[in-house]
């Protein structure tokens, strides 16, 4: 396995929210993991945050649980006002990693009033790029810890112990939202509504693209020396 990839002590801080865009599958949790671990600040996942509710029985999981499994977006008045609050917590003063949010036009609007009242850097959108049958393939084969929600790829990357996250020692599963009749439906709803939001950021200046298809290592590399470059 290959080393873990480290920051160099030269690297900036992120001072930033840093926004990781792509259809589902490109690898935005991946990538938005290491990107927190390098730059040292929160990974916030709205995904992560419902499954949590999900498995906790709240009134919110109980509402975004038959949506979420549909392959639909949660609504915009379920998600905007924790976004909201998760944000202005004091772990997020030196920036942040956003995966999974904004999803819709709507949404990123209200991600600039919201980060506006902050006192960091302009918000900076990553969006990965791949191919939908390659997100297809990709999906199907991804594994997810139930515990902490570490990610894992057949024939990529597994746990050491089948079935037992390598980090927390939780049961590895493949989410029902990963099956491939619901991945198709999540990569339509990504094509009519998600992509508004790349255009969104492409049109403020806030935009960069890069290759989400290459090896989940070439990507880190690639996305850690597109940051610093900026």
């Amino acid at each position: 396995m290959a080393e873990p990839l480290r920051a160099p002590a030269s690297a900036h801080p992120l001072l930033r929210a840093l926004i990781l865009l792509g259809a589902p599958g490109a690898g935005k949790g991946t990538q938005a993991r290491e990107v927190a671990r390098l730059y040292d600040v929160p990974h916030l996942s709205t995904g992560d945050m419902f499954r949590e509710h999900v498995a906790k029985g709240t009134e919110l999981g109980s509402r975004a649980k038959p949506i979420m499994e549909s392959g639909k977006l949660v609504p915009d008045e379920i998600v905007l006002g924790m976004v909201e609050e998760r944000v202005a917590r004091k772990d997020c003063a030196a920036g942040f990693v956003l995966d999974g949010f904004p999803r819709t036009l709507p949404q990123a609007e209200r991600l600039e009033e919201i980060l506006s009242c902050l006192p960091l850097r302009r918000a900076l959108a990553v969006n990965l790029l791949v191919d939908d049958e390659a997100v297809v393939r990709r999906i199907a084969a991804r594994r997810t810890c139930k515990s902490c929600g570490a990610i894992y790829s057949a024939g990529e990357k597994m746990p050491r112990v089948a079935g037992k996250c390598d980090v927390c020692g939780g049961t590895v599963v493949q989410r029902p939202d990963d099956r491939e009749e619901v991945v198709r439906q999540r990569l339509a709803t990504y094509h009519e509504q998600t992509r508004p939001v790349v255009e969104f950021y492409r049109r403020r200046g806030q935009l960069l693209e890069l290759d989400g298809s290459n090896a989940i290592a070439t990507v880190q590399r690639d996305l850690f020396a597109l940051l610093e470059r900026v």
